[in-house]
């Protein structure tokens, strides 16, 4: 057996868990935390969501998100295409957890990330596992 083929055998028998564990975790919706304090009413009920595309990319939010927003099972979690209510969704990114970094007022403004989520909900659901011929 090759060398390098052993290596990866005994690797993946102590890696194996931890990918299954980051699998499960990543892919699910991010879902608004109960912190005891009332979440920021909404201050838009839409926003624009060309600019939110354009703030997306320009606060790097791609980097972990996907450029749809679809999530990684290495980094951020899914956004979209069903984004949460936008109060929790400002909530979350002003106080966020894990490795995110905290999305200050003085960083991005309530209309920036009603921007952001606007463009979030207009992503279209992937297509049904049916409809792709590999996955048959």
């Amino acid at each position: 057996m090759n060398t390098h083929v052993r290596v990866l055998a005994k690797v993946g028998r102590h890696v194996a868990p931890f990918v299954a564990a980051t699998l499960m975790f990543s892919w699910q919706e991010v879902r608004p935390q109960e912190t005891g304090k009332n979440p920021p009413a909404e201050k838009a009920s839409s926003g624009n969501p060309e600019n939110g595309k354009k703030l997306y990319t320009d606060y790097g939010c791609y980097e972990c998100h996907g450029r749809e927003g679809q999530g990684s099972p290495y980094s951020g979690a899914r956004l979209a295409p069903k984004p949460v209510e936008l109060r929790y969704f400002i909530a979350y990114l002003r106080q966020p957890t894990g490795q995110m970094p905290p999305y200050t007022a003085k960083v991005a403004s309530d209309t920036d990330l009603a921007d952001i989520r606007a463009f979030l909900s207009t992503v279209p659901p992937p297509p049904p596992v049916k409809s792709v011929p590999l996955l048959k």
